[in-house]
């Protein structure tokens, strides 16, 4: 749901050619953990990849630059070895849409000629020797959610469709791929939830408040790229339809909206019920794995080339951010 009254700007006749980001960092007061194994562990994980993926430039200096590596040793700064490796080819093996959904679900049968499907049935077999059977069903279904909501995406922008709000905000936590990664949490710290307590209405709304901030600062970070496209699966894009703000309110709007989520996922934490000794101590670990998720995004965004380029320590210091021309149609 949208938050309650926020201070908003009007929507203006004048054409900007920036906008501050708001200080998403200082209204973080999680501590940053990378976890130890990161180097070698990525390494090995990143050489598997050009390998087995046969990547070649300007691929290879893409991927580098996307420190995907550094997002994940710090979303599970407690692995072990061997499951944060499973969790970097894991994380790498989500853009191989067809063949990754068929694998996981049975890597055994599962038989292509294609190097991603091949790849993928490596993986998952692997996977599927620690990974829970609460956790492996899990992690099938919200693949699938992640795929099926990119596909409508990607018609979506065909069409040049934009959601309400508030089906924005529920679309979004499909497409995000968040609910994926949360299951890693699982795998990554060997625990497998019982269902009653992932289907928890409480639980829910902890990691739906997760999901949100991490969603919708990536559409703050993301906007210029996303806007240059003329890309309106944005939570800005639909807020300055919707609401009639200009970009900067639009901007302000999503920053008051990230806290606000921040301040649900703490409040429905403090509220969670005791299922037994056990079980508590896994919904411990779990919680604190989407505390990890959400400052883990945030200095990511800035470490990478992915939003900002080379300018993400720039951009972290003074938060400003010039518009990039629009691509012609």
């Amino acid at each position: 749901m949208a938050p309650p009254a926020i201070h908003t700007t009007a929507h203006s006749d004048s054409e900007p050619t920036e906008f501050i980001l708001p200080d998403l960092l200082s209204d973080c007061h999680y501590p940053l953990r990378i976890n130890p194994h990161y180097d070698a562990v990525f390494r090995v994980s990143e050489q598997w990849l050009f390998d087995e993926g046969h990547l070649v430039e300007p691929e290879i200096t893409k991927f580098v630059g996307l420190r995907a590596g550094y997002l994940t040793a710090a979303c599970y700064p407690d692995a072990d070895a061997f499951h944060l490796r499973m969790s970097f080819d894991v994380d790498n093996a989500l853009g191989m849409r067809e063949c990754c959904i068929s694998a996981f679900q049975d890597p055994i049968n599962f038989q292509t000629d294609k190097t991603a499907g091949k790849m993928c049935k490596s993986l998952f077999s692997r996977f599927r020797e620690t990974g829970g059977p609460g956790c492996t069903e899990r992690s099938i279904h919200a693949m699938d959610l992640f795929f099926i909501a990119g596909a409508k995406e990607v018609d979506n922008r065909a069409k040049k469709h934009i959601h309400d709000l508030e089906s924005y905000i529920t679309f979004r936590r499909d497409t995000s791929g968040c609910k994926f990664c949360f299951v890693l949490i699982e795998y990554a710290a060997q625990i497998d939830l019982p269902d009653e307590v992932m289907s928890h209405p409480i639980m829910m709304a902890v990691e739906d408040a997760a999901n949100d901030h991490i969603s919708w600062s990536n559409d703050i970070f993301s906007y210029n790229v996303e806007q240059s496209r003329h890309d309106t699966h944005s939570l800005i894009a639909v807020l300055m339809r919707e609401r009639g703000l200009d970009l900067q309110g639009a901007v302000d709007y999503s920053g008051q909206m990230c806290k606000i989520a921040m301040q649900r996922f703490e409040d429905n934490r403090a509220i969670l019920p005791s299922w037994g000794t056990e079980v508590d101590r896994q919904v411990a670990i779990y919680v604190q794995g989407l505390q990890d998720w959400i400052v883990a995004n945030l200095h990511w965004s800035f470490e990478s080339t992915h939003y900002f380029g080379k300018d993400g320590q720039a951009v972290k210091q003074d938060g400003i951010i010039k518009l990039l021309p629009k691509r012609p149609l």
